[in-house]
């Protein structure tokens, strides 16, 4: 019976009007603050060399989910990169879920219109 009471609290949580940034987000320019020196030393450990190894990518309303395998450790290099994008790029959004049962991971990033176009531009270089 707690997990419900926890479950409809997180739900309530999400779509709360109070807890949303959406506003504030169309603001921010879509833009990395990196160089591209920097971009470029530190790829590795930030969104490209993470979704590098991911095994799908779908595209969503601005932006793209990426699905991993699940492996240990995982979860936590999720919250670094995440952590470490957030000071960088302000404008995007991360959505983190795990499947139940061990089952896949996926990232979504989300952001204000021309986020996907970044994205790809972040993740392929092109």
């Amino acid at each position: 019976m707690s997990k419900l009471r926890v479950s409809s609290f997180a739900v309530s949580v999400a779509r709360d009007s109070r807890f949303s940034t959406q506003a504030d987000v169309t603001d921010l320019p879509t833009a990395c603050t990196l160089t591209s020196a920097e971009l470029q030393s530190r790829g590795a450990e930030l969104l490209p060399g993470l979704v590098a190894r991911a095994v799908g990518r779908v595209p969503v309303t601005d932006g793209f989910r990426w699905a991993f395998a699940p492996t240990a450790g995982l979860l936590a290099e999720l919250a670094r990169v995440i952590d470490a994008e957030r000071q960088c790029c302000r404008f995007l959004r991360f959505t983190v879920a795990a499947e139940p049962d061990g089952g896949p991971i996926s990232l979504e990033v989300t952001g204000p219109p021309g986020t996907a176009q970044f994205l790809e531009q972040l993740v392929t270089g092109a």
